[in-house]
């Protein structure tokens, strides 16, 4: 491998790293295919990389369900062969969806169950007990509004709608008012 391919290579596998949704192979597998004109094999890969081909079979598993990496076959050839997709919005659109949104809806999950609690919770009782669940409920309230917001942009842009960060934040704005009007 080339030292500019190496360098990209070992750079997006960093970023794969730290991203929470690939390994660090698994950049490193979609760099080097994504710098590579046309396909490579699992051995081909393997080899560029360095690693056993049992340990890039698996990992280009995920990698392929991410569909960073597609697979492709070649005439006259019975080996598997591999690309990187090129198409970015449909690979984040993808992350967004599965990765993302998925986590937004945990959140508002959580909220929504606590919110529930906390409204049929009796055993505080007095003004102390009332403080702490005004301020439980605003905090939730915050959060929920917020987690929303978010859910609702990454499904604009999920389906091909702009959504600027100016727009969340006005979003949020705009829903301040009425959480105060709700306590």
């Amino acid at each position: 491998m080339d030292a500019i391919t190496a360098n990209f290579v070992d750079g997006i596998g960093a970023a794969a790293a730290t991203s929470g949704v690939l390994s660090q192979l698994q950049g490193r597998i979609f760099a080097l295919l994504y710098l590579t004109p046309g396909s490579l094999s699992l051995d081909e890969i393997a080899d560029q990389l360095q690693q056993s081909k049992g340990n890039i079979s698996v990992n280009i598993r995920g990698v392929v369900e991410w569909h960073l990496v597609r697979r492709v076959s070649i005439e006259r050839s019975r080996k598997d062969h591999y690309e990187a997709a090129t198409d970015f919005w449909l690979v984040m659109r993808e992350i967004m969806e599965r990765r993302f949104r998925w986590n937004m809806r945990q959140v508002l999950s959580t909220v929504a169950e606590t919110g529930r609690s906390l409204s049929t919770d009796t055993r505080g009782a007095g003004v102390r007990a009332a403080e702490k669940r005004a301020f439980i409920n605003e905090r939730l309230e915050r959060m929920r509004t917020f987690f929303e917001v978010v859910d609702a942009s990454i499904g604009a842009f999920a389906a091909g709608q702009a959504v600027t960060p100016e727009t969340m934040q006005n979003v949020i704005r705009l829903a301040a008012p009425m959480l105060r009007r709700r306590r």
